[in-house]
């Protein structure tokens, strides 16, 4: 049976988990924390009204 190659930052990524079981609690309660967050719609439709265009060169005179 050949034996599978395991990339040097795999090793450091089990190694590092193995070391530190909680860090995937971490990392998901990180996440849930800065971006699993309810949207409100009307309040992103506000947002896209609201938006201005911008002249595809910022520096452009007109």
């Amino acid at each position: 049976m050949a034996k599978h190659y395991i990339s040097e930052i795999t090793q450091f990524l089990q190694d590092y988990k193995k070391n530190h079981p909680d860090v995937e609690k971490r990392q998901r309660e990180g996440r849930a924390r800065l971006w699993d967050k309810a949207q409100d719609a009307e309040l992103a439709d506000g947002f896209k009204q609201a938006r201005v265009r911008q002249n595809p060169y910022v520096y452009q005179n007109n």
